[in-house]
């Protein structure tokens, strides 16, 4: 391979012509009729015993120009990229300028290469940093969702239902008094107030005793995912068969020594105040970070492209998917139960990535800026890390990871670090941007 020439001829595109000489290209060919040659029928020759040269006059001499250019292609694009130490994010697109034995082979390559990017100002950043005030009510909360978790459920036999109730009930839909698909069950458990069916259907169940039979009018939403009942009227006929309802303990130092490794009900509040406070700091360090994260974002100068974007939904999807397939559910089956495709879903992390990738490349540029480096023993404490969490050997981690993107995670992470650091607590910008969300 011969690099003939590197262009920048537009922003983050770069054209290389490349040249393959007449001897390689002809030995490609050569290597592409072996493999190819088997599949080839000649009339007057046993199927694969056809001469290229036969080959050839039947079919043109370019008959195995293609694969022969494919088969160098790979080695010979990587070698052009590392002579020219250029950082591409897509794959190249490649156009033949002319082949032939005698002379070989020109290729022009475009390439799509990593954005150079700006942040004027990333120190000193003014952020707020509003911490909840955690209340006694926030606290009470907190002990009451203890005792519900320790509730008895007790079957209820002098009222009638109320909201938070279990109730088991059969049902049936009628459309126009024609029973419809789906719309059928029998000693169906309802926690009344869930919201687990459409509105107005649990909200009819209250006031309504064991034992009662009984119809009720809904109304399906129009943007109802069965496209047949979506804004239609509907009644269902409702037997009530049986209401529950949780029965909680007492709040007592008994039944606070039951459920945890406290001796009265004040120590069990101190803690969960305790821990309320740490979820509330920890809520403010995340805002302040997303603040200064979106206003890097915002400051960032350079123009991207749009491939950048284009991966890391992909790359979303393709974790989306991976996800559901744990829980033995494919993507097909889910689009089938929400009425989305793929562009739907796609859409759907269409702003998070970009601020995902734009906030990358701003703090890869501040890694520069700064000259921001780790030491071979923070990498190295790293991967301990990493392969104690995944219970895998060290080795194994640097199998199946890039070490050096990693080193520049531990960077990126350091220029994380900075920003936030630098940065100034102000909470007048919150107030300023109540007022701003009241306003609209």
């Amino acid at each position: 391979m011969s690099l003939k020439s590197s262009e920048n001829t537009a922003v983050n595109t770069h054209e290389l012509i490349l040249e393959i000489s007449a001897e390689d290209f002809n030995k490609a060919i050569v290597n592409a009729y072996k493999k190819e040659k088997n599949q080839i029928q000649i009339k007057g020759f046993r199927k694969g015993k056809a001469p290229m040269s036969i080959i050839e006059k039947y079919y043109g001499e370019e008959v195995f120009f293609d694969s022969a250019i494919n088969d160098l292609l790979p080695a010979e694009i990587t070698a052009a990229i590392e002579e020219t130490k250029l950082e591409i994010v897509d794959r190249p697109q490649v156009e033949i300028v002319s082949a032939s034995k005698a002379d070989g082979v020109v290729l022009k390559a475009i390439c799509t290469t990593k954005p150079e990017v700006n942040v004027p100002e990333y120190k000193g950043l003014k952020a707020p940093k509003v911490v909840d005030e955690i209340t006694d009510e926030l606290v009470n909360e907190q002990v009451e969702a203890a005792r519900k978790r320790q509730a008895r459920i007790v079957t209820v036999e002098d009222r009638a239902a109320q909201m938070d109730d279990e109730v088991i009930i059969d049902f049936e839909g009628f459309k126009d008094g024609v029973a419809f698909d789906g719309g059928k069950g029998e000693d169906f458990p309802l926690t009344l107030g869930s919201h687990q069916f459409i509105p107005g259907f649990e909200e009819q169940i209250v006031d309504h005793k064991t034992g009662e039979e009984f119809e009720i009018e809904v109304t399906f939403p129009e943007d109802y995912q069965m496209k047949e009942l979506a804004g239609q009227k509907t009644t269902f006929k409702i037997s009530l068969k049986e209401i529950k309802t949780q029965e909680l303990p007492e709040l007592d130092d008994e039944f606070i020594k039951d459920i945890s490794e406290f001796e009265t009900v004040d120590e069990y509040k101190a803690d969960a105040k305790k821990k309320l406070e740490e979820a509330a700091q920890q809520k403010a360090d995340a805002q302040f970070e997303n603040y200064l994260y979106e206003k890097i974002i915002d400051s960032l100068e350079g123009e991207i492209p749009q491939c950048m974007f284009d991966q890391k939904v992909d790359r979303e999807v393709s974790e989306f998917e991976a996800r559901l397939a744990q829980n033995q559910m494919s993507l097909d089956l889910y689009f089938q139960y929400t009425g989305m495709d793929i562009e739907d879903l796609k859409a759907t992390y269409k702003d998070r990535a970009e601020k995902e990738v734009k906030l990358r490349l701003a703090l890869e540029s501040i890694v520069a800026k700064e000259n921001i480096e780790v030491e071979e023993s923070e990498v190295e404490e790293g991967l301990a890390k990493l392969a104690e969490n995944n219970n895998i050997s060290v080795e194994d981690v640097k199998r199946f990871i890039s070490i050096e993107d990693y080193r520049m995670d531990l960077r990126v992470s350091k220029a994380a670090d900075l920003i936030k650091d630098s940065a100034v607590v102000d909470n007048s910008l919150a107030e300023a941007k109540k007022e701003e969300s009241a306003a609209e």
